[in-house]
């Protein structure tokens, strides 16, 4: 097994949700080079990054990427936004757009990866890239 190859990392905000863990790890080895996700996970953080209101979670994500980043070397971040989310209990037409506005604000921190990639996980827990 390998250990810290620089090029076999990526970053994924997620929901702390279980359901949702799985199959975005298998969803994120399938379709990328990636061997070794760090999981930053909150309770809805679409939400949290879209709104931007609560500054603290905010700056803990941001924190957390961070490290995954410079230290890990990751070149993807992806954030997820699911189905029967019980932090952010909205329609998914409202976790869409703020799931566009949660990539936009992670690219304004400037990290320095290849790409930032929004997935939704639908209700038969199947992952789909959107962003």
């Amino acid at each position: 097994m390998k250990y810290l190859d620089k090029d076999k990392f990526a970053s994924v905000i997620n929901c702390m949700d279980g359901r949702t863990q799985l199959p975005v790890l298998e969803w994120i080895i399938e379709h990328y080079d990636i061997d070794y996700p760090d999981i930053i996970t909150e309770a809805g953080p679409v939400k949290i990054l879209a709104e931007n209101k609560n500054k603290a979670l905010v700056e803990a994500i941001r924190y957390r990427l961070d490290i995954s980043v410079n230290k890990h070397h990751s070149k993807h971040i992806f954030i997820v936004a699911h189905y029967d989310c019980a932090g952010n209990s909205v329609k998914k037409s409202v976790q869409l757009k703020q799931l566009k506005k949660a990539v936009k604000r992670v690219k304004k921190m400037g990290f320095d990866v290849n790409e930032i990639v929004g997935l939704w996980v639908g209700k038969s827990w199947k992952v789909k890239r959107v962003y």
